[in-house]
């Protein structure tokens, strides 16, 4: 689908231009021109980027791609290519999926395209365009921080359903050590190298927007790059933290996991050297030699029994000296 909403220097807003109003609004310097290119076909893909806006093959090709494309700026001079994922702020972080955005940022238009059908940042900033008039007075680099900005926001909800769940894990690991606790910390492990594989590039992504001298950014707009890049730093200063943590719960669920099987052998040990002693006696006894000196003794079962209980209570005795029971 291909939407689009056009902000001209002079006129009434036009939106859902065909392809040629498109072209003639990218005359209109002094205007504003937004197309979105929502689960686009590979026409309406084509149409767009290299019949109406000619973006460099290389750009279009990464637009296009199927597989993982990492987060990365690309300055083509008349234009910047951004690649940025996305999260949905209510998915389940055990469930986490990124979504890739593609930005064509030039001096009075901006291109965003995705492959999913609803894209949290764009629709946000859809409909918050009528209401809020900054988002189109103050040019396409307001634009497109105003979406990357959103991006990001929608990490925290993530990290914080993240925090919630090491916050449990770590009162639950030392209580009850069992396989699903294992299950939740992996999970969670995972989820967190997810989130850090986009997160750190995202970062040096804004630290550029925000830093280099590009035409397409104006000079007051950088600082607004600058605050998206601080709320990465923090964000990845968070995600440390529950690495950590993650890290320390699952060292603890592993030394306390070893300290019940230790736990288990020391009783299972116990037991068999008490009963080995009396297996040995019973052995003796049990031989059947005609010429024992006992075996027609008519004491001889009792003393048996005694000498059973009293290897019992004497190596139960040594063991709580030796705090070892």
């Amino acid at each position: 689908m291909i939407r689009s909403i056009y902000f001209p220097h002079q006129g009434v807003v036009q939106v859902d231009l065909e392809p040629e109003k498109i072209s003639a609004a990218l005359q209109d310097l002094k205007g504003l021109l937004w197309v979105s290119l929502e689960a686009p076909t590979p026409e309406e893909s084509s149409l767009i980027l290299n019949d109406v806006f000619k973006f460099h093959p290389l750009s279009i090709e990464d637009c296009q791609s199927i597989g993982y494309q990492p987060p990365k700026v690309d300055d083509f001079g008349d234009y910047l290519f951004i690649i940025a994922h996305a999260i949905h702020p209510t998915q389940s972080f055990d469930q986490l999926e990124t979504m890739e955005l593609n930005l064509f940022l030039g001096k009075n238009y901006l291109v965003t395209s995705h492959m999913e059908k609803s894209l949290h940042p764009i629709t946000h900033i859809r409909e918050n365009l009528p209401r809020d008039r900054r988002l189109h007075a103050n040019g396409a680099d307001f634009l497109c921080h105003a979406i990357l900005d959103v991006l990001v926001d929608d990490y925290m909800p993530v990290i914080d359903k993240m925090d919630e769940e090491i916050e449990w894990l770590e009162d639950t690991v030392l209580e009850k050590p069992n396989p699903k606790i294992l299950e939740r910390i992996l999970n969670l492990k995972h989820s967190l190298m997810a989130m850090r594989r986009i997160i750190s590039p995202q970062r040096e992504i804004m630290n550029r927007l925000s830093r280099d001298d590009f035409p397409q950014i104006d000079r007051h707009s950088r600082i607004y790059f600058r605050d998206i890049y601080d709320h990465l730093v923090r964000i990845q200063d968070l995600s440390e933290t529950i690495r950590d943590i993650v890290t320390g719960a699952l060292d603890i669920y592993l030394n306390s996991t070893s300290l019940r099987l230790n736990n288990i052998m020391k009783a299972l040990t116990i037991v068999s050297t008490i009963f080995l002693p009396m297996s040995f006696v019973a052995g003796v006894y049990g031989m059947n030699f005609h010429f024992m000196p006992e075996i027609s003794w008519p004491y001889g079962y009792l003393f048996a029994w005694i000498v059973f209980i009293s290897i019992f209570v004497g190596l139960i005795a040594f063991f709580k000296k030796r705090g070892w029971f």
